[in-house]
């Protein structure tokens, strides 16, 4: 038994490094890093520049109910365009516009001319373009990696996402006293950039995932494109009545999106009104819950095999709503921050599992149509959540607020655990 167990570890670590050997992948897991260090900074900039200019929860709530928007009116149809089309390409198109939208408000910003509004506007358009980029880039993800290692590939990707919230989580709280908003935004700006040079070297030329029914031009040819657009959403909506394990772990992932994100209406209060400690306080917090993601890389793959997909997701959901309803009542910030670190883990742990299942699951030209019904789910769930928790929060308490939270990671949790027959993989899937 003990000889197994080396066997086993070399194993792992020599799927890790294949997967890390691939030279496309590289340049994602990198661009990731990168791009999520400024957008951490740009998120807990904007979210705490707010906070100081009205004092009220419910602005947050706002902010949080803009971000959904956008998501709302794109997600029924972004689908099959990431489905449709060259993936590489659109993440670069998003980066591209995001930087240009957020160059314009740092200007403003630099100039002392920036108004709440124009922050609400700035987040409504860079959350459209965010929407659209995360399921991309998770198809892009399974399009690239080699059967067999999507577990390998989702821990870089995630330990790439939460590396740079980290470092903007640790970051931010400081800098924003010395370089202010508009220092901030530049620095986000400035990532945009090195990420799109990034995807720009993943590879050369247009690549797009080939579709079963491309097979057959004549079927192509007798179509107009409304018509190819309604077959290809009906296709998706098709394969989730049919797969009944990927609804109930869609459902788990919609709920877990929809609180998490949520919480950036209720973390700087946290900081503010019961540590008394300010931005600093609020970079601490940030920098407690990316650190515990990032650190989960390192065991997820090994908690993902011993405890299996779904029963890594509902254990994850489980330990982020007890955490959750312990955050707001814990007396000193550095036990918050700890918390923060354990529901940092869980989320990547829990995140990791989820996308692995999901790649495993669903067919690749299935991808993008599938994730984008979850994300729906998850945003409309959002801006329910955004609404009540801020107004909860301000009227009402905190605790009482964080206490929804937890009770939303509940129900994810009930989500991940109600009993279904077995998956069925993406490739029988397909046939």
């Amino acid at each position: 038994m003990d000889s197994a167990h080396p066997r086993l570890s070399s194993a792992k670590v020599v799927k890790m490094r294949e997967s890390f050997g691939q030279r496309p992948l590289r340049f994602v897991f990198a661009a990731n890093v990168i791009s999520m260090l400024g957008s951490g900074m740009n998120s807990a900039a904007v979210a705490w520049y707010i906070l100081q200019a009205t004092h009220s929860e419910m602005a947050l709530g706002t902010f949080a109910v803009l971000q959904t928007i956008p998501a709302m009116l794109m997600l029924p149809f972004t689908g099959v365009i990431i489905d449709r089309e060259d993936r590489r390409r659109l993440v670069m198109w998003l980066d591209a516009l995001r930087a240009v939208i957020i160059v314009i408000v740092a200007i403003l910003a630099f100039r002392h001319r920036v108004q709440v509004w124009q922050l609400y506007l700035m987040n409504t358009l860079v959350a459209a373009g965010f929407w659209m980029f995360w399921p991309t880039i998770t198809a892009l993800v399974q399009e690239l990696t080699p059967e067999g290692q999507f577990v390998q590939s989702n821990t870089f990707l995630l330990a790439g996402v939460q590396g740079g919230w980290l470092i903007a989580g640790s970051f931010v709280g400081f800098m924003y006293n010395h370089i202010g908003l508009g220092g901030v935004l530049l620095i986000d700006v400035s990532t945009y950039v090195v990420s799109f040079l990034c995807y720009f070297a993943v590879r050369k030329g247009r690549h797009v995932v080939l579709r079963p029914e491309e097979l057959r031009a004549d079927l192509l040819a007798a179509e107009s494109q409304l018509e190819r657009f309604w077959r290809e959403t009906k296709e998706g909506l098709h394969f989730l009545r049919d797969h009944r394990p990927v609804v109930l772990l869609g459902i788990s992932w919609a709920l877990f999106l929809g609180a998490m994100i949520t919480g950036v209406v209720v973390t700087p209060s946290l900081s503010e009104r019961v540590f008394h400690a300010g931005a600093v306080g609020y970079g601490w917090l940030n920098a407690g819950w990316g650190t515990g993601a990032f650190v989960s890389a390192l065991y997820a793959p090994q908690a993902i095999a011993f405890l299996g997909g779904r029963r890594a997701v509902a254990f994850s959901m489980a330990l982020l709503s007890v955490c959750v309803v312990c955050a707001p009542i814990s007396q000193f910030l550095v036990l918050a921050m700890g918390l923060y670190f354990v529901m940092g883990s869980a989320r990547g742990v829990g995140g990791i599992a989820m996308n692995t299942s999901l790649m495993e699951m669903v067919p690749n030209h299935l991808m993008g149509r599938v994730q984008n019904a979850f994300y729906f789910a998850g945003t409309f769930l959002q801006l329910v959540l955004a609404i009540c928790v801020g107004a909860v929060a301000h009227k009402v308490s905190l605790v009482a607020a964080f206490a929804i939270l937890a009770c939303v990671y509940g129900l994810s949790f009930v989500a991940a655990s109600w009993p279904v027959g077995a998956a069925v993989p993406a490739e029988v899937a397909a046939e």
